[in-house]
């Protein structure tokens, strides 16, 4: 197999990247093993159309072009077109990468060429039948270009290295509902008391579901057990009380179920620095990260700021235009915030009020996601919105901001994708939650049900 996740063709394979490619991943050229990468001159001039301004896309194409760059260094035109070793590391170097030269469409064009996609089709076309022994594979994210490339003969895929999970459903919840009583598949417990908690050594019978670190286990007896330890068929779990959870209480928000109970107690939690939760609209994500949020640093104090920032189709695109600073221009787009917070003080006297008065009051800081690049946050709690609509290499950036005392929380909703060419599967979100099931500082919860209204749940699954 190689990095792509496919078996290794007998015959040489030459793989033509599409520009969202790059710019979904900027590495991506390293991630076909010894194979034969191209990048057509019309993605490079794509590349550079997109490389200028503040916006994430800039930014991403900025670094595809600087990694190319870097690979073809001071090789000759020839060797270019050729093919250059492409370098990893100190090992040796592995595959070619080189640059497909911008020709008009010949009397085999399969296509009009009069846009991009079928320019680089007609290429594709053309190259094949001047080398027939090798295989020629389109890689792009499009799925209308890979129609179109498969119409004229051209084998095309999806870039798949960074989707972890072939369908999502597989990714895991955060915790485990067993029937019936979790004590029942135990075979063997080990019980001790610290400090006022209550510890469990627990080796597992066969039926019982693969546990990670930080996973809870729920019963139909009111049981709830927190993972903290996971080696060959036994469990360390800490003893958790559904009372207690239930009564937790931040910024005077309180959970309406137990999955909020176990969102808002990682929220909380000190040696927590990363919260992924998900869910549907209304299940409740932003209120408690928000309400968790303000009670960590107007109350506890434990940490100095919030910045809230948002991953919004066109965000980027259309930010420069508006009028005003920064944060006045985020405004339009975190308008969920604000939403939020009036939620929170809504028994108020003067909802509206309470609200500018929070605002002012509050270390809340409304930043673009650009913004965040290249920054390091020292004691800040990062809320950031709208994840499912991040790639996984924008949320590896934005992630590795964390700075000391810092701590993390992503929000999404993988039913709500924005981004033309991210799917559930390939999405930041899903990556981040797969990627960090090991993470002993990490909690990922599946917020359940939509509490916000009778009319919104009913929509929720009938619509």
């Amino acid at each position: 197999m190689d990095d792509h996740g496919r078996s290794r063709p007998t015959q040489p394979t030459l793989y033509v990247l599409d520009t969202n490619v790059l710019i979904h991943d900027p590495n991506a050229l390293l991630n076909f093993e010894e194979h034969h990468v191209a990048i057509p001159m019309t993605v490079l001039e794509e590349l550079d159309k997109l490389k200028t301004g503040k916006h994430n896309v800039a930014a991403e194409c900025r670094q595809a072009i600087r990694l190319i760059d870097s690979v073809l260094a001071e090789s000759s035109p020839e060797d270019v077109e050729r093919g250059v070793p492409i370098p990893r590391g100190k090992g040796e170097a592995k595959g070619r990468l080189s640059i497909l030269m911008g020709r008009r469409a010949g009397p085999m064009a399969c296509l009009p060429d009069d846009i991009n996609d079928n320019r680089i089709i007609n290429q594709l076309v053309e190259l094949r039948t001047q080398h027939p022994q090798e295989r020629v594979v389109l890689v792009t994210k499009d799925i209308n270009m890979r129609l179109k490339a498969r119409g004229c003969g051209i084998a095309a895929e999806d870039y798949q290295t960074d989707q972890l999970l072939d369908d999502v459903s597989l990714l895991s919840q955060g915790y485990h509902n067993l029937p019936g009583s979790f004590w029942d598949n135990v075979s063997k417990v080990e019980s001790r008391q610290e400090l006022g908690r209550v510890w469990h050594r627990v080796q597992l019978s066969a039926e019982m579901p693969p546990f990670n670190v930080n996973d809870f286990v729920l019963d139909e007896q009111g049981f709830v057990g927190w993972v903290k330890a996971v080696r060959d068929g036994e469990v360390i779990l800490l003893d958790m009380h559904q009372e207690p959870l239930m009564h937790q209480e931040a910024w005077g928000l309180k959970p309406r179920d137990i999955y909020q109970a176990l969102a808002l107690f990682a929220l909380l939690e000190p040696d927590i620095h990363l919260v992924n939760l998900t869910g549907a609209a209304g299940s409740g994500k932003t209120i408690l990260a928000l309400a968790a949020a303000i009670e960590q640093t107007m109350v506890t104090k434990r940490y100095r700021r919030i910045i809230a920032t948002r991953s919004v189709q066109g965000l980027d695109e259309d930010i420069g235009f508006l009028p005003g600073t920064e944060a006045e221009k985020m405004e339009p787009w975190l308008g969920a915030i604000t939403d939020n917070l009036e939620a929170l003080h809504m028994d108020d006297h003067n909802p509206h009020g309470s609200v500018d008065y929070i605002l002012s009051k509050v270390p809340l800081q409304f930043k673009s996601l650009n913004y965040i690049r290249g920054r390091s946050f020292q004691q800040s709690l990062i809320l950031i919105d709208e994840c499912q609509n991040l790639t996984p290499h924008q949320m590896k950036t934005i992630i590795t901001r964390a700075g000391s005392g810092s701590k993390v929380i992503c929000l999404g909703n993988l039913a709500q994708i924005d981004t033309p060419y991210l799917s559930a599967t390939s999405s930041g979100l899903t990556y981040l939650s797969e990627r960090f099931k090991g993470f002993n500082h990490g909690v990922h919860i599946t917020l359940q049900g939509v509490p916000r209204s009778i009319l919104a749940e009913y929509a929720e699954s009938h619509l």
